[in-house]
């Protein structure tokens, strides 16, 4: 079995998956430095697109294909459905929930990151921007903006002119993002809709603090079979390893 992970579900149901005794390789991006590896076999890169995809599912026999990357790797996921058409294996997408918005929250939905930087400046002037590396260039123009940039390695240039960079990976608190906010007099936090629990806690300290949420939704996915939970993703393996 392939996993295509790098997230915390993927990683989970790798090692469900030799815990059950099913042969899998992970298969991460390789865009984080250090990142946390799941038991079994890993392979760390690109595969250079469907086509290399496809070949290296034929070389190791590949039965089935678990897409349980990113919300947001968006090409990995397109090339993963071409690549199971192809061959006819398939293919079962582990996608957390997006969050949602509660009593309090002041959300605004955007569809880019360049939206999110059109909208900063009529909201807040001191931004807790969590988008991660891909993307800041959209933010580099906003001279008038100060920006706490989080992120889990260093980004590429071009950057904001006024920002400090904090290097950290998560789960995060709830005590821990409030005083963050107070400690850099955040007024707006800029995300996207990546879901799950490991980061939700900037949107309750957020609504606690009555702070507005700028929010870039997630890109459109291919259609594939689609499980919420680890335990749903393993019990599709179960039937497929057979």
């Amino acid at each position: 079995m392939l996993v295509l992970g790098g997230t915390a579900e993927a990683r989970q149901l790798a090692d469900a998956l030799v815990a059950n005794g099913i042969a899998v390789t992970s298969s991460l991006a390789g865009r984080v430095t250090n990142p946390r590896l799941p038991r079994g076999e890993v392979r760390i890169g690109g595969f250079g697109g469907a086509t290399g995809l496809v070949e290296w599912m034929r070389v190791h026999d590949v039965k089935c294909v678990v897409d349980a990357t990113h919300p947001f790797a968006a090409r990995i996921s397109e090339h993963a459905a071409a690549a199971c058409a192809r061959t006819g294996t398939p293919l079962l997408a582990l996608i957390r929930p997006g969050w949602s918005e509660r009593p309090g929250d002041r959300w605004f939905w955007v569809g880019e990151p360049a939206a999110a930087a059109e909208a900063i400046p009529a909201l807040g002037s001191r931004v807790l921007l969590t988008t991660g590396r891909q993307g800041l260039a959209a933010f580099a123009g906003l001279d008038q903006t100060w920006f706490l940039i989080r992120c889990v390695d260093r980004p590429e240039p071009p950057l904001p002119p006024r920002h400090e960079l904090l290097l950290d990976r998560g789960p995060y608190t709830l005590a821990g993002e409030l005083g963050l906010i107070d400690a850099h007099r955040i007024d707006l936090v800029v995300t996207k809709d990546s879901g799950g629990e490991h980061t939700v806690a900037k949107l309750d300290a957020a609504r606690q603090r009555g702070l507005p949420v700028v929010i870039v939704r997630r890109p459109a996915r291919p259609e594939a079979q689609r499980v919420a939970t680890v335990a749903a993703a393993l019990d599709w393996a179960r039937f497929h390893a057979g």
